[in-house]
């Protein structure tokens, strides 16, 4: 177990740093940088101030010193300072990062307390009208992008209460934190509610086929101990590989969902970053979002031999 923990620690660096060359050099080959937006929105160019500007900003040296300028900061702690505000961009990122976590949090636990049970619903009522009507519900929330399901909220809510939600940075109770946040959640993660609950429709079709299950019913156990008890224990592993991922894709919905209902998150700062090219806070960014994505995914691989005892993580 110790020399598996070693193995997968190992290749987590080794992922990120792959990670922090390609976000640092796919930055740098896209036409144009700060000081070129700079002037060209002053409307005018004065070759001795740009050179002065980009000696400043220390993006005249050679990308291999400015790479591990910047990894040497993130690694200490240091994440330099905004291009665009002036301020220290771990400034910037920390007000934000609360924000989208709660989204995100609640997103991903809408989906797994929404996708798991209907997907067992679906599987133990196979065939009936309800099934049928569950996986549409599901096609539905895999066909719908999240940024025109915002939008639809927005429209309901505008035509119903005469206003649109009001995001609330400062709540003053977990009932009006609850409020603000479920909204933008569910618009986010309904797709993620959808592709659970077609997942564990499937695993658990397969599981309720087997042997152990119909012995099971013969010894007498309740419909509720069978499917949740024996079938779903046993079908779940599928379900967290998903979740899992769908971690890491919640980023790409948050960006559109935040834009969408104006939430000062980490994901909508992300884009303003990239359009006015302000490395600091782009490179550092991404690099966060990736030690949280593939932290996510050695938590699952460590859940499997949890909810599967056959599992075993040997040297």
């Amino acid at each position: 177990m110790f020399a598996y923990l070693v193995r997968r620690l190992f290749l987590m660096l080794v992922t990120l740093f792959g990670i922090s060359v390609v976000i640092f050099f796919l930055l740098r080959i896209v036409p144009g940088n700060i000081v070129d937006i700079l002037f060209a929105a002053a409307g005018y160019v004065d070759p001795a101030d740009k050179a002065n500007l980009e000696k400043e900003l220390g993006i005249d040296q050679p990308l291999v010193v400015q790479y591990l300028h910047w990894i040497g900061g993130f690694l200490r702690g240091d994440f330099g300072y905004s291009y665009v505000s002036e301020k220290p961009a771990l400034q910037e990122i920390l007000p934000r990062i609360p924000i989208t976590a709660r989204l995100a949090g609640l997103a991903l636990l809408f989906s797994a307390s929404i996708g798991i049970p209907l997907g067992v619903i679906s599987a133990v009522k196979q065939g009936t009208r309800l099934d049928y009507t569950l996986r549409v519900v599901s096609l539905s929330g895999l066909s719908l992008p999240s940024f025109w399901l915002g939008l639809l909220i927005l429209t309901a809510s505008v035509a119903m209460f005469g206003q649109i939600p009001i995001f609330n940075p400062n709540p003053a109770t977990w009932l009006e934190a609850f409020a603000t946040y479920a909204v933008p959640a569910a618009a986010v993660g309904f797709r993620s509610a959808a592709l659970t609950m077609r997942i564990t429709r499937s695993s658990m079709l397969e599981v309720l086929r087997q042997d152990y299950i119909r012995t099971a019913r013969a010894k007498g156990a309740s419909d509720a101990a069978v499917n949740y008890r024996h079938a779903l224990k046993n079908a779940i592993l599928p379900v967290i590989t998903v979740i899992g991922i769908e971690a890491a894709f919640l980023i790409g919905g948050l960006i559109v969902t935040e834009t969408v209902f104006n939430i000062p998150g980490v994901a909508r700062f992300l884009v303003e970053a990239i359009r006015w090219r302000d490395y600091p806070i782009v490179q550092n960014l991404v690099m966060l979002i990736a030690v949280v994505v593939v932290s996510a995914n050695f938590i699952v691989d460590m859940l499997y031999a949890v909810f599967d005892p056959r599992i075993r993580y040997t040297d």
